[in-house]
């Protein structure tokens, strides 16, 4: 069974315009223990979807459905037992600024009626997990973004929660401090088992730390599946803009400014898109095929080489010329390489001789 489940969920709000859908019918499952991404520019509806799993937002219509309950079908004070396993971290932090970091993690757990005995211990244990064992009588305006995060997320994990939702979470933050958020927040889904549910506008927070994704637009999901297989093959437009920040497409000075075309012309190029994923990353696949077929030019365009959570991913753009049935023999022998490849188009020099 599946953590969180979201059936036909559609939001709707009253505006001074007239009605206004934020969601669509929104149809999702998130597994036990996986780290679920959401991405979606700002007005695309990915803050009232996470804020319609834990109901802070009730739904227009839908179910949705946490570890086994629907909460759509609960009364409000069964609605608050259920929201104690749903942790939520925010991109400001909503620390309090007149609690010192020690009573700001226990803030929950006092709501909770829980004793002075037994709170000390967990909130002790919290600051140590999150690596601030020596900053719990420090008050948030004596921390830097970074703490202040990590007090939020201690605080969101102060009632053991089963679900922990980020809304934005590293958004406010320097990338130094987001990679080290992220880091804690990936530590944490391995050690406590927990299902993470991360909301974001930027896919870098997407390949670092998450499992699969969905790529919301205009209140309905794009796209969704394996972060693998969407960063490396993905379907529509909205999605390939969100990769196309991580991974230039930019050609050379030498090409630029010269049109692709979808058929070759004289001395044009071929544009090849090729994905290294796992062991394939490291390998010289390349050097290979240029030895294999000396016949055909063949012109490195763009490369980079990065991880994805923690398997191995390249990405090149070469560009090939020569007899058309070597290009098809070379294409050949990368797709035995098990690279996967895209034909972008065709392009010439900046100093071909014209026709």
């Amino acid at each position: 069974m599946s953590m969180i489940r979201l059936a036909a969920i559609k939001k709707s709000y009253e505006s001074a315009a007239g009605e206004v859908t934020a969601l669509k019918g929104v149809d999702l499952e998130i597994e036990r223990g996986e780290i679920y991404g959401i991405i979606g520019l700002s007005g695309a509806g990915k803050s009232t979807l996470i804020r319609c799993i834990n109901m802070l937002e009730r739904p227009t219509e839908g179910k949705v459905i946490v570890d086994g309950k629907d909460l759509t079908a609960l009364s409000e004070a069964e609605l608050r037992e259920e929201r104690k396993g749903i942790g939520m971290i925010f991109q400001h932090f909503n620390l309090l600024s007149s609690a010192t970091v020690y009573d700001n993690v226990a803030f929950p757990l006092k709501l909770a009626g829980k004793s002075a005995s037994e709170i000390k211990p967990k909130v002790t244990e919290l600051l140590a997990l999150v690596g601030l064992a020596d900053k719990a009588d420090n008050y948030p305006s004596h921390l830097s973004g970074g703490q202040k995060q990590r007090v939020g997320i201690a605080r969101a994990l102060a009632s053991d929660p089963k679900v922990l939702l980020c809304d934005e979470a590293t958004s406010a933050l320097d990338p130094q401090t987001t990679k080290s958020i992220l880091a804690l927040i990936r530590d944490i889904n391995r050690r406590m088992g927990l299902t993470v549910v991360v909301i974001t506008h930027e896919m870098q927070v997407i390949k670092d730390i998450c499992d699969r994704v969905a790529v919301i637009d205009g209140g309905i999901i794009a796209e969704e599946g394996d972060v693998v297989d969407v960063f490396t093959a993905p379907r529509e437009p909205i999605t390939k803009e969100f990769i196309s920040v991580l991974l230039s497409n930019e050609l050379p000075t030498a090409f630029r400014g010269n049109p692709i075309t979808k058929e070759p012309s004289p001395d044009s190029y071929m544009l090849l898109r090729l994905t290294f994923l796992g062991e394939r990353a490291d390998d010289p696949v390349l050097a290979d095929m240029i030895r294999r077929f000396p016949d055909i030019e063949v012109t490195m365009l763009f490369g980079t080489l990065d991880q994805m959570k923690d398997l191995p991913f390249g990405r090149m753009i070469i560009g090939i010329r020569g007899e058309r049935r070597e290009i098809e023999a070379a294409i050949t022998y990368l797709s035995a390489q098990h690279l996967k490849q895209e034909v972008i188009g065709y392009v010439r020099r900046n100093d071909a001789p014209a026709d």
